[in-house]
């Protein structure tokens, strides 16, 4: 069978743990053009998804893959020169293969011009019945869990059987989801990976990514609203029908609709409810709309479904975080219930941890957890940016209105993160054993010296002096770029274990192909890729 038949033709993080002078850019060229995605509708994707699925027989024959491996299609992202990128989660005999997600990438003439798999391991195990009992897995996983989050941790799902094949030899695994809470209060979600045959753990991580009306942050701003019977509603059919709902304290359910009779909401101060629910639904409606027009994606999922925004979560909690498990993200209000972490590029930092769930899917944990917080720091950076804000202009400062430390300091620094006391500038091999929001520095210094280069510099009255590793100078190649070669390396390169390494390969890739492999933006993102010590 040839290649061309692999694809039809047809074709939750919390946000903390415990005009750029360089942007502008001249028309897109040729090869820019036809390496960007097309902007699909929901049905023209779901067409897309069809059609993969009627081919993963013939697909995973074809690509090699054992009689008791089958393809599951998780997302098709087509180019506008009619390249075809197909993701597929991958099973064994019926179960999920943890680790075992590749990318196909098809030519419109049907040639398979590439496969990035994230393990090169086959995957087969020599028995599928386990020397360890789910119970004994399972108050193992609950221990280890207990050991992260504390005692508010509590297990009451069993284990379900797993291929882990993300590092090393695939074994036979369990996978038990340990709830609860945290111990700052954010829901628990801590997948906890044993051996089926020792029961000895082998991998964790944190499955909950933390993560007209007058705003708190934004000033008075334009919002999509409904028409309920005599009243109106948060509920934005314009951009998937999302909805801003109210905890009032609560931590858990959905949370009630906010609804009033005038349709103008808040009024700048935290004391009314309202005012935090303004900032939430427009960081939302700021987030699709920059998906949507920069980068051609129909909503989180780019199924052209709306998420749901929760507002006052919890007492005096200082967090937000971003849940699979309900599409939603969820703010709190800050000490004292006085600064909802509500900001634009808190908003869609949030959000963005859905966009990465839903294509490469970043593991939670090590160097691809750091991936995954970085990603939503340079989405949140680059809406925030985007919506052009005059009272939150945009920056390279993660969370500088939310006053999280108590001292009007922002919550991360990109031109140099250790500012903050904690991330790291550079990779080096204990990187991958920090605390994922450290861990993002590499990729945030990364974003900007791409970006903005290095040396001192002064951009919408923020002043920043960005360092390299090497002390060599590095070359911007302006915002819109890097964010541009972020996102193709993001969802049609990187998978589920992606390291510092294998994010620099993705980004050249993604450079090569908008901008051709002997372009400046190739050079400059290989360039800060060495600023930040990844070679």
């Amino acid at each position: 069978m040839s290649t061309a038949a692999v694809v039809a033709t047809a074709t939750a993080a919390a946000l903390v743990a415990g005009m750029t002078t360089g942007s502008a850019s001249a028309a897109p060229t040729a090869r820019e053009l036809g390496a960007q995605s097309v902007k699909l509708s929901p049905s023209q994707r779901v067409e897309l998804m069809h059609s993969a699925n009627a081919t993963t027989a013939r697909a995973a024959k074809t690509l090699g893959l054992g009689a008791q491996e089958k393809l599951v299609v998780k997302d098709v992202i087509k180019d506008v020169d009619g390249t075809v990128h197909t993701r597929y989660d991958r099973t064994y005999a019926g179960l999920p293969v943890l680790g075992g997600d590749l990318v196909v990438h098809q030519a419109k003439d049907g040639k398979v011009k590439d496969v990035t798999k994230s393990t090169k391991a086959a995957i087969k195990v020599a028995s599928l019945t386990p020397k360890v009992a789910p119970k004994a897995a399972q108050s193992s996983a609950l221990k280890a869990a207990k050991a992260v989050t504390g005692d508010k941790a509590a297990s009451d799902k069993a284990p379900r059987k797993v291929i882990w094949a993300a590092k090393g030899t695939p074994v036979l695994a369990y996978e038990t989801v340990v709830g609860g809470f945290q111990k700052d209060g954010t829901p628990n979600q801590m997948h906890v990976i044993t051996d089926a045959d020792t029961g000895k753990k082998i991998f964790e991580y944190q499955g909950i990514e933390n993560g007209a009306g007058t705003s708190e942050y934004s000033g008075k701003v334009e919002l999509g609203t409904s028409k309920e019977g005599s009243g109106y509603s948060l509920t934005d059919k314009g951009r998937g029908g999302h909805q801003t709902l109210n905890l009032d304290h609560g931590q858990s359910g959905e949370g009630k609709l906010f609804t009033n009779d005038t349709d103008k909401w808040g009024d700048g101060k935290p004391s009314n409810p309202e005012t935090a629910a303004v900032d939430a639904a427009y960081g939302a409606q700021v987030t699709w709309d920059y998906y949507k027009n920069v980068h051609g994606r129909d909503g989180i999922k780019g199924d052209g479904k709306g998420a749901t925004s929760r507002v006052h979560y919890g007492n005096g909690y200082v967090n937000a975080f971003w849940d699979d498990s309900c599409f939603c993200m969820t703010y709190g209000d800050g000490e004292g219930d006085k600064k909802p972490l509500t900001e634009i590029d808190v908003a869609a930092h949030e959000m963005s941890h859905g966009v990465t769930s839903a294509t490469a899917n970043l593991e939670y944990s090590g160097e691809s957890g750091g991936l995954n917080e970085g990603t939503s720091d340079i989405f949140g950076t680059a809406v925030e940016f985007n919506a052009k804000n005059a009272e939150d202009p945009g920056d390279y400062l993660m969370g500088e209105k939310i006053d999280i430390n108590g001292d009007g300091t922002p919550l991360r620094y990109m031109d140099k993160p250790s500012k903050d006391g904690q991330s790291a500038d550079y990779w080096s091999p204990e990187v991958g054993n920090m605390d994922v929001h450290y861990s993002s520095g590499v990729a945030n210094h990364w974003f900007y010296l791409a970006s903005e280069g290095s040396g001192a510099k002064e951009i919408n009255g923020v002043k920043y002096d960005s360092p390299t590793k090497d002390g060599k100078k590095v070359e911007g190649i302006g915002r819109d770029k890097a964010e541009k070669i972020w996102f193709k390396a993001l969802t049609t390169y990187m998978t589920s274990n992606t390291d510092y390494k294998g994010a620099r390969e993705a980004s050249l890739k993604a450079a090569g192909d908008l901008y051709g492999k002997d372009s400046k933006e190739y050079k400059g993102v290989d360039a800060a890729w060495a600023g930040v010590n990844v070679k």
